[in-house]
């Protein structure tokens, strides 16, 4: 599945000078900090790691938001976020700093 390079272009020009690596994944590509993958790209949507299904919680109830499922098995603590919730550069980056947010928590790789 090719992946939304569009976004990617977005998201190049939200997230200059935070230190990012970029790494291909998932059939899309993922963004990491020091190791630790933070947000990606995957189709059209921003898959986002938020860390605990606690934490994801209550983005899960907002529209346009679900579980990160690409294999029939959710993965705990991230989300999906379709076009429509990050449509906008004020939509965007608030998503891209939380998902950064919670790579700062974690050690180096």
């Amino acid at each position: 599945m090719a992946y939304s390079h569009d976004l990617e272009k977005r998201i190049d020009a939200s997230v200059g000078g935070w230190g990012l690596a970029k790494k291909k994944m998932f059939g899309g590509i993922c963004y990491l900090l020091a190791g630790n993958m933070c947000f990606g790209i995957y189709g059209d949507f921003l898959i986002v790691r938020l860390g605990s299904d606690a934490a994801a919680k209550p983005y899960l109830a907002q529209a346009h938001v679900k579980p990160m499922d690409i294999t029939g098995r959710p993965m705990k603590g991230w989300v999906m976020v379709a076009p429509a919730a990050y449509d906008g550069p004020e939509q965007l980056r608030p998503w891209l700093s939380r998902g950064t947010q919670f790579a700062q928590t974690l050690p180096p790789k």
